[in-house]
C-alpha cells in the first residue's frame, strides 16, 4: 500500500499522514475504538467560503445535463456538502433565457444556493453577476475555467482561457467586483493547462487569489487529458503549498470514500470535488460524510434499492421539468450508470433506457431480480467515459501569446452561444 507525506511534516525524516501526533498539518489520526479496531478520520474543518460554512467540505462537481435540481436532491439526502448548478453561460443569463434561469433555479431548501457561470467576455460575466446578485439568485457563484469540450475550447474559452492572463484577470476581478456587492463569495475552478507544456494552475491560481476569490478547485488533468489516464494529485499538492491563504479543493478520480481521504491524505487540501464518481451513485455523498466523520459505515445498495432509487429520481424530474416525457428523457442517460456493476440483462437495460412514462418505468423496474445484493468491486472503481487524450482544439495562433490580441477578441463573440457548454 502506498504511504503518503506531508510536505511540511514538523517530523524528520517526515511520517506518513496520520502518523504523526505533533504536526499541525497532519488532519489525518488514528483513533482506536478498540484495542484491535482503528478507524482513520479526517480531521478536516468546515470549509469556509466568504460568509458561508460548509460543515462537510464536499462539493459536487456542476455536469451538464446532470446537476439539475432532482439530481441535487437526492445527493442531499444522502450526505452533506455543497451542490452546484449546472453550467449556465454569462451571455444567456444577461439576455434572460428561459433555459438559463431554469438551470440556476433552486429548492428552498438549498442552504447555500449554487450556481457556476461560464464565461469569455468580462462586461458579460459582470452583468450575469450583477443580475444574480441583485435579484438575489444565488449564495454563492464558481467560474468555470476548466470545461475540456472541444466546441468551448475552439473559441477560446473553458480550459483554454487561462492562456491568456489578461482575459482571465479581468473575468474574475469584475466577477469578484460585482458580486462583492452583496458579500456573495466567488471561486474558480480550473485545470492545470491545456497540455504539459502549457499549463497555467500556478500563475492563474495567483491571480484569482489576488482578485479576492474565496477558494480554488483544480481538476487534476490538462485540457489534452480530457478525462483519460489518471489525475494527477501532486499537481494538487504543489498548488496547496503555493497558495497557502486560501481553500483550495481537489478534483479528479474521487471514486469512493477511500479516494477522497486519499487524496488529502496526499495533497493537504481542505475540500473535495466530486463529478463522474457519484453519477448513478448519489449516495456516494453519504459516504463522505462519514468517511470525514470517522465512521466506516458505507451504502452498499442492492437491486431493489438502486430500483427504488432510480424511480424516484424520475420522479423528481418530472417535477424539475413539469412535464413526464421531459423527465423520462432526462432519466435515459442515467441508467446505465446507476446499474453499472449489476446483473441487469441487456435487453432489460434498453428498454429502460427508452422509457416512455413512469408507469412503463415501474414496470420495467418490477421486472428486476430484486433478491441481488450489493456486487461488491464490480460497481466501484472509475465510472463514465475516460476516452483518450484528445488534440487540443485551440483558436488559430492561441498559444502566440499569453495576452488577447485584438483578433482573437473578436472570435470571443461566438464562444457563448450555448446556454450551458456541457
Amino acid at each position: 500500500m502506498k504511504l503518503y507525506f506531508w510536505r511540511n511534516c514538523c517530523c524528520d525524516p517526515p511520517l506518513p499522514a496520520g502518523q504523526c501526533g505533533l504536526c499541525k498539518n497532519c488532519r489525518v489520526t488514528q483513533t482506536s475504538e478498540t484495542p484491535q479496531t482503528k478507524t482513520k478520520k479526517l480531521q478536516l474543518p468546515p470549509l469556509r467560503l466568504g460568509k458561508h460554512t460548509v460543515e462537510t467540505p464536499v462539493i459536487l462537481a456542476p455536469m451538464a445535463g446532470v446537476t439539475n435540481k432532482a439530481f441535487r436532491r437526492l445527493c442531499r439526502e444522502y450526505g452533506g456538502g455543497l451542490y452546484v448548478t449546472e453550467m449556465v453561460t454569462a451571455r444567456s443569463l444577461v439576455e434572460r433565457r428561459p433555459e438559463s434561469l431554469r438551470i440556476i433555479e433552486h429548492d428552498d431548501d438549498e442552504k447555500i444556493r449554487s450556481i457556476q457561470i461560464y464565461g469569455v467576455d468580462a462586461v458579460n460575466v459582470g452583468k450575469a453577476v450583477r443580475m444574480v446578485v441583485e435579484e438575489d439568485r444565488a449564495d454563492h457563484i464558481d467560474l468555470n475555467f476548466g470545461c475540456p469540450v472541444p466546441k468551448v475550447t475552439k473559441l477560446g474559452g473553458g480550459s483554454a482561457l487561462p492562456w491568456k492572463t489578461d482575459l482571465f484577470t479581468a473575468i474574475v476581478q469584475n466577477a469578484v467586483k460585482e458580486a462583492a456587492r452583496n458579500d456573495i463569495p466567488v471561486t474558480v475552478k480550473m485545470r492545470k493547462g491545456i497540455d504539459d507544456n502549457h499549463l497555467t494552475f500556478l500563475d492563474s491560481a495567483k491571480i484569482a487569489r489576488d482578485a479576492g476569490v474565496a477558494a480554488i478547485a483544480l481538476h487534476g488533468r490538462t485540457m489534452e487529458q480530457h478525462y483519460s489516464g489518471q489525475a494527477d494529485w501532486d499537481a494538487i499538492a504543489d498548488l496547496r503549498e503555493a497558495i497557502p491563504d486560501v481553500p483550495v479543493l481537489g478534483n479528479g478520480d474521487i471514486f469512493s470514500a477511500e479516494d477522497a481521504i486519499a487524496m488529502v491524505e496526499q495533497t493537504g487540501i481542505d475540500g473535495v470535488v466530486v463529478g463522474r464518481g457519484c453519477q448513478g451513485r448519489p449516495w456516494l455523498f453519504g459516504d463522505l460524510q462519514n468517511a470525514f466523520e470517522g465512521s466506516e459505515a458505507r451504502f452498499k445498495p442492492g437491486v431493489s434499492e438502486v430500483a427504488d432509487m432510480i424511480y424516484r429520481h424520475a420522479e423528481l424530474l418530472v417535477e424539475t421539468f413539469g412535464d413526464e416525457l421531459k423527465g423520462l428523457r432526462e432519466i435515459r442517460k442515467h441508467v446505465a450508470w446507476y446499474f453499472h456493476g449489476y446483473p441487469v440483462g441487456g435487453q432489460l437495460r434498453q428498454k429502460m433506457a427508452t422509457v416512455p412514462d413512469l408507469a412503463t418505468f415501474r414496470e420495467y423496474l418490477s421486472e428486476l431480480d430484486h433478491s441481488i445484493g450489493y456486487p461488491g468491486e464490480a460497481v466501484e472503481g472509475p465510472r463514465g467515459r475516460a476516452g483518450n487524450p484528445k488534440k487540443p482544439h485551440l483558436p488559430n495562433g492561441w498559444l502566440d501569446s499569453r495576452i488577447l490580441g485584438d483578433a482573437e477578441r473578436l472570435g470571443l463573440v461566438d464562444a457563448e452561444l450555448d446556454v450551458s457548454g456541457g
